[in-house]
């Protein structure tokens, strides 16, 4: 029997009644881009970077790689304010690092929370993603106009359409390292990608990843202007793996190190190496982020060539808050940081 026409209106309606979902029309990823278009002076500026990180990857290029930011942001004031010292503090060492803003727009949770600016940039728990697309990529665009290499979590599958050609290396959470959408779409990235060791702080979830990201595949998909398309991917050369602990277990030690690169050269990938000082192996004691990264950068000054690059987590003022109306100005609302005259100590020492 044939059944009549709905008009979309009587589709949205019959969605929202059989899924319990109701949807909210976005901008496609071009059009978004031609509202906050790159300039291909900047456009060079990113692919300049990107290759400045595949060389210290590959180990064509001495220096150590540091990735370097807030755990989120929320503030997009303070991240510019932050961003401006980090520029300045990078130029300045630039001889021997080659930092990297971390620009986080989304933030994985364990169960509920605030999933970042670019879902409920104002926090309300409502949710905006038409505002918070915009918002976010005029973060950074404002970021990579100062001169920074861009860091990011790619997340949802759909957010690097939108934001992707303002970023200069991407990593995958030890949530997602293991989910195959996820590895399909490192395999299309311009940017090397971090994959972050499980949850469970084993690497083999990792390698595997690392394995499948080089490799072409096929997948769903959205266009640029927003049609469902078939995706072919040539495969991500510039993967690598991100040790950042599990479940009560380091992994920056020099035994777990060796025995990382030792499993990557095994498994035939390379066999670079990015320590996280926080998350697990700093054991929520955000002042540790300090001690392993100098222990880090021992390994590499006896002679540990894996190890090419940290990541820590920096903001303005010290520590974290619970998020509410009376924010103190600079402070993460999720994960705790090191403070910025912490943070320039530090990398200046090392």
């Amino acid at each position: 029997m044939n059944m009549p026409l709905k008009t979309a209106g009587e589709d949205q309606m019959i969605s929202s009644a059989v899924t319990h979902r109701l949807e909210t029309a976005l901008p496609t990823p071009a059009e978004l881009r031609a509202r906050l278009p790159v300039e291909e002076q900047l456009a060079e500026q990113v692919d300049k970077h990107r290759q400045a990180v595949r060389s210290i990857l590959h180990g064509t290029d001495n220096r150590t790689l540091l990735v370097v930011g807030p755990c989120s942001i929320h503030d997009e004031v303070a991240a510019l304010e932050y961003g401006e010292k980090l520029k300045a503090l990078a130029d300045a060492v630039s001889d021997k690092f080659l930092i990297v803003m971390r620009a986080y727009v989304e933030k994985p949770r364990t169960t509920v929370g605030w999933k970042g600016l670019l879902y409920d940039p104002e926090r309300t728990g409502a949710g905006d993603i038409n505002e918070g697309l915009l918002r976010s990529r005029r973060l950074l665009l404002n970021l990579a106009e100062m001169g920074l290499p861009l860091a990011t979590e790619a997340l949802s599958p759909f957010a690097m359409d939108y934001m992707g050609d303002l970023v200069s290396w991407t990593a995958i959470g030890a949530r997602t390292t293991e989910s195959q959408i996820h590895r399909e779409v490192v395999s299309g990235l311009p940017m090397p990608a971090g994959f972050k060791n499980g949850t469970d702080g084993g690497i083999s979830v990792a390698i595997n990843a690392m394995k499948s990201g080089a490799h072409p595949h096929h997948h769903l998909g959205v266009s640029s202007h927003g049609s469902p398309v078939m995706v072919s991917t040539r495969g991500n050369p510039d993967t690598h793996l991100v040790l950042r602990g599990g479940r009560g277990i380091t992994n920056y030690d020099e035994a777990s190190t060796q025995h990382a690169a030792h499993s990557l050269s095994e498994a035939g990938l390379c066999a670079a190496i990015m320590v996280d000082c926080s998350h697990d192996n700093a054991c929520k004691q955000v002042e540790r982020q300090i001690d392993i990264a100098r222990e880090v950068m021992r390994q590499k000054r006896a002679g540990s060539a894996s190890i090419r690059g940290l990541m820590l987590e920096s903001f303005l003022e010290a520590g974290r808050q619970d998020d509410g109306d009376d924010l103190r100005y600079g402070c993460s609302i999720t994960d705790p940081c090191l403070s910025w005259d912490q943070t320039e100590a530090l990398l200046r020492s090392l």
